[in-house]
């Protein structure tokens, strides 16, 4: 069968990837294991080695091109023993914001692009699209948020994503494809800075001081976010792909299993985790607005649903730091 991973080049996508030639199958449109023998990663950008290879049997592909571009998209569409990762999207709530058309377009068309290639192929492929917390939000958003929790986001990311868990609804009702949302909190830890991201100074609070930088926080310490490990992220994508889903029934969004945590608790599991690394400085600087926009967001998330799917976490936010370390910054001092 054959994989395609849209977003592919990116921090999930190229983790995800990896994981995928480890594990060499997926259930395919019958419910049965098939053996990956092509794995496609399709990204708006170049990722390192564009060439076609081989990775323990399996064909490699990397294919740069637009989501939005309805031929492109059903040009990766071309088989019927087929299953999809939809990580593809204007990556956070900042760039979303300052263009909405943007967002409309690839976040929406694109995707819309792919669920109708995926409705006109025979069978029920899976597709496993990747949703955010950014669903939730507005004032009377209740402190505990889940699965059975009213969505009105307070962005246009959000907004967009929500769309989306619904449509995935309809298109899996329909049975045009066989539908999954993930839907994630903050993604730790990130090697790289990423532009316009609101979240990205959560990412910036691992990486800057193990990177020997100092790192100024624009929260208070008592601040509550949500956050869970890139490793456990792929790990419970390829779950969710493997969830019968007859257990999922009508409703195929699921919230993943998270640490509600203070920056404070951040800070201290990165002082535990460290080892003998010198570490930047942390200081503190709220900024006002995004002190208030944190304040605002939930307490907790409810994960019952994703734990009984068999859905994990990490032990602890050390576990986290102790992956980073090893996957990016192995060997240097």
């Amino acid at each position: 069968m054959k994989a395609l991973i849209t977003g592919g080049v990116g921090f999930i996508g190229a983790q995800l990837a990896r994981a995928l030639l480890d594990r060499g199958v997926l259930s395919g449109v019958t419910g049965e294991e098939e053996a990956i023998d092509e794995l496609v990663l399709f990204d708006s950008v170049e990722g390192p080695g564009l060439s076609e290879e081989k990775a323990g049997g399996i064909v490699v592909r990397r294919v740069v091109g637009d989501v939005s571009d309805q031929e492109t998209v059903r040009g990766l569409l071309d088989r019927d023993d087929l299953s999809v990762f939809h990580l593809a999207a204007v990556p956070s709530t900042l760039a979303a914001e300052m263009d909405f058309d943007l967002a409309m377009r690839v976040n929406l068309d694109g995707s819309r692009h792919l669920f109708e290639g995926l409705r006109a192929r025979a069978g029920l492929q899976r597709l496993v699209f990747l949703s955010s917390i950014a669903v939730f939000g507005g004032t009377r958003m209740p402190r505990y948020v889940g699965d059975l929790v009213k969505q009105t986001p307070q962005s246009t990311y959000g907004i967009t994503k929500a769309i989306l868990e619904l449509l995935i609804n309809d298109y899996t009702r329909k049975g045009f494809l066989d539908g999954r949302s993930a839907r994630l909190p903050n993604v730790i830890i990130r090697p790289e800075k990423m532009k316009l991201q609101s979240s990205g100074f959560i990412n910036g609070l691992f990486r800057e001081p193990l990177n020997g930088e100092d790192f100024e926080l624009p929260v208070p310490l008592d601040t509550v976010t949500h956050v869970l490990g890139c490793r456990a992220i792929v790990q419970n994508l390829i779950r969710l792909h493997e969830v019968d889903g007859g257990r999922l029934g009508e409703d195929r969004a699921v919230g993943f299993p998270c640490h509600s945590v203070t920056f404070q608790e951040m800070i201290d599991a990165l002082q535990a985790a460290r080892g003998d690394r010198r570490l930047g400085k942390i200081t503190v600087n709220p900024d006002p607005i995004l002190t208030k926009a944190y304040q605002m967001g939930p307490r907790d998330c409810e994960t019952a649903r994703a734990n009984e799917l068999g859905l994990q976490k990490e032990a602890n936010l050390e576990e986290i730091v102790h992956d980073y370390i090893d996957d990016y910054l192995e060997g240097e001092r």
